[in-house]
């Protein structure tokens, strides 16, 4: 039997720390504020997931979830509220609540906030190629540098396409984030 995970109680949330099973409301999971780049809930705490990773992003609307990349593992997006902005393959996608984006292994993309308010989506994708020089990349590209949300010539250095962002800091959940339900 797998045992029960323990959450550790920070001054910005429960964190899980090991590999049990948990369950985790995301209003009392630690946070992350990520000036340009919305809210992230932070899952997972100080255990990645090996397999799959799951998030929840808040984005304002002008808000970007990443720079405009591709990955060497499958992402998929389900959109809780708000109409954030799909850029894939060099197409533009207006979204609303309950739409669903699945972007296969190497399918260039970024999801924006949009909208008159916040959107809430819940981010998930596989880890297999995720930490090594394979993993991806973020390509150049005119439609994403419109947007604010691309380099200028392809790389694969997260350094150079995130320069432009300060650095994320833990945060406590704030009423409002997320809808009520």
């Amino acid at each position: 039997m797998v045992p029960e995970e323990q959450l550790a109680e920070t001054e910005h949330g429960l964190v899980a720390q090991g590999g049990g099973w948990f369950v985790l409301n995301a209003r009392d999971s630690r946070w992350r504020d990520r000036p340009g780049r919305g809210k992230l809930c932070d899952l997972e705490g100080d255990a990645d997931f090996p397999e799959v990773g799951v998030f929840i992003d808040v984005l304002a609307p002008g808000e970007t979830m990443a720079m405009y990349h591709w990955e060497a593992d499958q992402e998929d997006y389900l959109v809780i509220s708000g109409h954030p902005l799909l850029l894939v393959d060099e197409q533009e996608r207006q979204l609303k609540p309950w739409d669903f984006v699945h972007t296969p292994a190497g399918v260039p993309h970024v999801l924006m906030g949009a909208g008159d308010g916040p959107s809430v989506i819940v981010a998930i994708g596989a880890r297999e190629h995720q930490n090594g020089p394979g993993w991806g990349a973020y390509p150049a590209s005119e439609l994403a540098q419109r947007h604010g949300v691309g380099v200028g010539q392809d790389t694969n250095d997260a350094d150079i396409a995130y320069a432009k962002f300060e650095d994320s800091r833990p945060a406590g959940y704030r009423d409002g984030w997320l809808p009520e339900g």
